[in-house]
Parts: structure tokens; C-alpha cells; sequence
């Protein structure tokens, strides 16, 4: 009896992003399996009475979209009804944000939480008119008196919060703030509300840990978003103990057990691959072996769905902040440093190093928290002489972030078949702001994804979210224009590249991140049916035009997850 197919698709633009980056016209999914692609004589005969055709009429068929450094939870957490939006530009101003918490303030009992997310200096007016104007609590209170505020940047490495709120977590002129961290204060030592990095553990410590219904809510929330925008697969960089303390625990470990229910029940539309993160910011190489250990390797359900791919440390910090580990000054000067123990960099240098090798050793895949590019060599000779000392095949260790990843850190990568995963959406919204922090000529090349491709280096597409919205349509557009969100100037022209190469880092080289690549990443038969339809003709549409295309079509293992097609 003859095996007919569920799907066919024909008449479009079938991109299959294989070896030769052949166009085809027409695909069939069966049992969830690409099962032919071609032209329409191709998969005529799989045209059964139960098969679903879909004319595309000259849209474009691509592989889902694998987002490849996604924190699903925290960017459900992150958006409304959760939180208030504060991202460019539901706000333009400080007195924007003010007046979004006063509205917040109106709509909950007292003495509540408020919670904001997205908040980007780079997009207030008052900051952007003067540099040294920064948000404070003064900003929040007379709008909030009696609430505690907690606003979080659009970084994740920046926390604002109102007088209520440091007089509830307990913050005074006296408080100390952890290694690695930084409480902002005025020029009379008091705190003004502002707290970077390690520090925003004290907050974090101080507010009600998500109920486990907040985080399959936001779960939900995400995933939701993800099949809207043709997202097919994603990694949460980092989920464990050492999450706990980060955005209410919303990268903690109960997360992941969150993520196995939606799994079981049936919930889970979208493929999970998974970091552990055994310990955060500032600790000592000593706590990160005695956590991994315990942590040890937990078993998959079922890896297609939810794999458990490595381990993620952090290096250093960000740049507008100034934590990133760099080889020459900032403006206004300072280097940054790595964020690990240690009183100098030769000792923190150690603790990374210490680090890497006992999690390379104990068989891990690597994902590092890295944008400096002090701190980017020092990760990638890190990982080169882990593989030196214990030789293991194929072990994908990457660079996350890689802002300002080096010729030599480039060509260490590539000799040892190791990846940098980067972030186009982040380029297009910071790159007029790093200015004044590295000067014109590192900000114009900050993630550099022309060098990293030419010098063989395997670059994966992540947006960070909720960093940034995990638009990988502006993604595409940025790598390819360089264009910033802000100004429209383009920032770094020479590393531009083409479509091809933007769509494969958010797919076949994603997927080779995930250690995936042979069954996903691309649209040839024997792969998983992961499918995205955008409305247009991709490959002739102008750059500046690819992120209003609409995506109309998003498949998951041959199941349709979003669909505003009409047949």
C-alpha cells in the first residue's frame, strides 16, 4: 500500500540549506520526516487524500529557525502581562519609565512587586542627552512610594530599583557589594538604585522566588512567541544552581524540571537544547568542580526534544558596563577584568583556565560567557589546552557573545573545530551607544562575523533574549546591512555577509552547535519536518525589507505549531 504524505508543499521557494545551498520548489513531509524535495513531479506521487498541499505561491520555505542562545523562561518573564515593557520604544525617556510604573502601581494591591524589563540608556532622552545622567531611584519614587520597584535593563547585567525596594532588600551607604559586583552611588555615598552585575544577587536573594506556575507560564508565553516567529529550536544558555539568584530564579534549576512536564504533557512546541550552569558570576574554579560534580549528567527523555548539551561558565561582563576584559583602555579608561576569584588577572586567569579544563575533562560541551577580547583569547587558548591535555574528538566548545573576538582567538577556534555563537540583534541595537565606551573603530567591529567566517570559525545566531526580542528576521538583515537601530548608520561595513551565510548561522550551524546537524538544519529528505514560511521571495527581497515579512507557516517535528496560511 502506497505511504502517502501529510504535507506537500509546491510552488514557492524552497531553501534547503544544504552543502550547495540548492533552491528547490516543492517538499513533502510523512511521519514528520522530510520525504522529498524537488520540483512538483517530485512529490506528485506522495499526494494522498489526506495529504495537506500548500501553494506557496512564491514564498519562501526555509528550515526552522534554531535560535541558538535563547533564555526562554526569563524572556516570558520579561514581557507583558508578566512585566512592564520598557524597551525601546514602548519607552523614550525616564519620564517615560516613571509613568509605565505609575500605571503598574494603579493596577496592583499594595505593597506589591513591580517588575520591569528593557530598559537601554542608549534609547532614554535624559541619558542620551547627557552621558552622565543615569537612572535612579529619585526617577522612581514619587511614582512609587510605597511599592517596591524592580526594573531590569535590557542586558540582564544592570538592575534599577526605588527607595522601597533597597529599604526592603536592606542596601545602604554600609552595604558591600559582592565580588564581581558594583552598587552605584552618589557623591554622598549613597546608593542611587543602580546595581551591575554580581550585585543584582542582593536583589535577586531578597524578591519571592518564581512559583512554578510563573515559570510554566512563561514558558508557555515563549514558546508561544518562538512558533509565531518560525523558531523551531532554541538553547537556554545556562540553567542550574548557578542560575538561582538571576532574574527570580528564572535560571535556576526548577526551570528545567519545568521544561520536562511541558515536555511530557505534550506542551513542549519547540526543540530545548540546555547549558547547566552550575555556579555564577564570580566564583572560584573549586566551587564550579565540587558543583558540576554534583550536578552530574542528567538523562535525556527524549534528546531530540530536550537535550542536556553542556555547561556554561562566565568569563567576563559586558561592555557598557565596562566588565568586559579588554586589551587596551575603554574611554575614560580601565580594562575590565574577568569576573571569576581571584585578586589579580594572573590569578583569575588561572580560575578560568581551572574551569574549563575539569568541565572539558569530565566530558562537557562548552558554552562561555565571553565578549572582551582580552578575555576572548584567554577562553580560546583556555580551551585549546584542555584539548591538548585530555584530546577528545569533536567536542564543539564555543564563544558566547565573542563581541570582540580576535585574529588570534579566531584562528584558535578554527584549528580545534571550535564555534562562536553571536549576536546580530544586540549589533543592531548597541552600536551606536559603544561609541563612548571603546571609541568608532572597536564599536564598528564588534562582532566581527565577516572575519570569524572567513577564518573558518562555525558561527551560530543567537538573540539573547530577552536581551533582545528573538526577531532572527532583523538578525538576518543586520548581518547582512550593519545597520543600528538607533541612527540607521551602518557600523562596520567589511564585516558584512550574505544571505546565505546569515540564514545558515541560524540554522545547519546551529543545529552543529547542538551536535544536531545531522538530523536538522536543513531541508533534505531523512531530516526532521522543523519548518518556517515567510511570505515573500527571501532570496531577492531588499535587506532593509526582510524583517516585516511575515511569517505564515511554522512546523515542528511535522506538526503545525502556527499557521495563517490560506490554502
Amino acid at each position: 500500500m502506497a505511504t502517502y504524505a501529510d504535507l506537500v508543499f509546491l510552488g514557492g521557494r524552497v531553501v534547503t540549506v544544504d552543502a550547495e545551498f540548492s533552491v528547490a520548489s516543492a517538499l513533502a513531509v510523512t511521519g514528520g520526516i522530510i520525504s522529498a524535495v524537488g520540483g512538483r513531479d517530485d512529490v506528485a506521487p506522495l499526494v494522498g487524500p489526506g495529504t495537506r498541499v500548500v501553494d506557496l505561491q512564491g514564498a519562501t520555505l526555509l528550515p526552522g529557525i534554531n535560535d541558538s542562545h535563547l533564555h526562554g523562561c526569563a524572556f516570558g518573564m520579561s514581557t507583558p502581562p508578566l512585566s512592564v515593557d520598557l524597551s525601546h520604544p514602548a519607552v523614550s525617556s525616564l519620564a517615560d519609565v516613571a509613568e509605565a510604573v505609575r500605571e503598574a502601581v494603579g493596577r496592583v494591591p499594595g505593597g506589591q512587586w513591580i517588575t520591569g524589563h528593557g530598559w537601554d540608556t542608549g534609547y532614554l532622552d535624559e541619558c542620551v542627552s547627557d552621558p552622565s545622567r543615569l537612572p535612579s531611584r529619585r526617577d522612581l519614587d514619587a511614582v512609587s512610594p510605597d511599592h517596591p520597584v524592580v526594573l531590569y535593563s535590557f542586558s540582564g547585567h544592570a538592575t534599577w530599583v526605588n527607595s522601597k525596594a533597597l529599604e526592603l532588600i536592606g542596601i545602604d551607604r554600609h552595604t558591600v557589594a559582592p565580588p564581581g559586583g558594583a552598587i552605584v552611588v552618589d557623591e554622598d555615598g549613597e546608593p542611587t538604585g543602580l546595581l551591575h552585575e554580581g550585585a543584582q544577587a542582593l536583589i535577586q536573594n531578597a524578591l519571592p522566588p518564581l512559583s512554578r506556575q510563573e515559570r510554566t507560564d512563561a514558558i508557555r508565553s515563549n514558546l508561544a512567541t518562538l512558533a509565531r516567529l518560525g523558531i523551531t529550536s532554541y538553547t537556554e544558555p545556562g540553567l542550574g544552581p548557578g542560575g538561582d539568584g538571576i532574574m527570580r530564579g528564572a535560571l535556576g534549576a526548577e526551570t528545567l524540571d519545568v521544561y520536562r512536564r511541558l515536555l511530557a504533557d505534550g506542551e513542549l512546541t519547540a526543540r530545548l537544547g540546555v547549558l547547566l550552569l552550575p555556579t555564577g558570576m564570580a566564583s572560584t574554579a573549586e566551587e564550579f568542580a565540587r558543583t558540576l560534580t554534583a550536578l552530574g549528567k542528567p538523562g535525556d527523555a527524549d534528546p531530540r526534544r530536550l537535550a542536556i548539551l553542556g555547561v556554561k561558565i562566565f568569563a567576563d561582563g559586558i561592555v557598557p558596563n565596562k566588565t568586559s576584559w579588554m586589551h587596551e583602555p575603554y574611554v575614560g579608561g580601565g580594562c575590565g577584568s574577568l569576573c571569576v576569584g581571584g585578586e589579580t588577572d594572573a590569578e583569575r586567569t588561572a580560575e578560568i583556565d581551572a574551569m574549563i579544563r575539569h568541565a572539558h575533562a569530565a566530558g562537557h560541551q562548552l558554552g562561555v560567557h565571553v565578549t572582551g577580547d582580552r578575555a576572548c583569547d584567554t577562553v580560546a587558548d583556555a580551551f585549546a589546552a584542555a584539548m591538548a591535555e585530555h584530546p577528545r574528538p569533536d567536542a564543539r566548545h564555543y564563544v558566547i557573545h565573542g563581541d570582540f573576538l580576535t585574529a588570534h582567538s579566531m584562528k584558535v577556534l578554527a584549528e580545534h573545530g571550535f564555534g562562536v555563537n553571536m549576536n546580530p540583534t544586540i549589533k543592531w541595537t548597541v552600536a551606536d551607544m559603544e561609541e563612548e565606551f571603546v571609541g568608532a573603530e572597536r564599536a564598528a567591529y564588534a562582532w566581527p562575523y565577516r572575519d570569524a567566517i572567513d577564518a573558518g570559525v562555525r558561527v551560530a545566531s543567537g538573540s539573547d533574549a530577552p536581551v533582545t526580542s528573538p526577531d532572527w528576521r532583523q538578525g538576518v538583515a543586520t548581518m547582512m546591512l550593519r545597520e543600528s537601530k538607533a541612527a540607521g548608520r551602518v557600523s562596520g561595513p567589511e564585516q558584512c555577509i550574505g544571505l546565505a551565510e546569515a540564514i545558515r548561522t541560524y540554522t545547519i550551524d546551529a543545529a552543529w552547535q547542538d551536535f544536531a546537524d545531522d538530523w536538522k538544519g536543513s531541508l533534505e529528505p531523512g531530516k526532521v519536518a522543523d519548518l518556517c514560511v515567510l511570505d515573500g521571495d527571501l532570496l531577492t527581497a531588499d535587506p532593509h525589507d526582510i524583517p516585516e515579512m511575515p511569517v505564515v507557516l511554522t512546523v515542528v517535528d511535522g506538526q503545525v505549531v502556527h499557521d495563517t496560511l490560506r490554502d
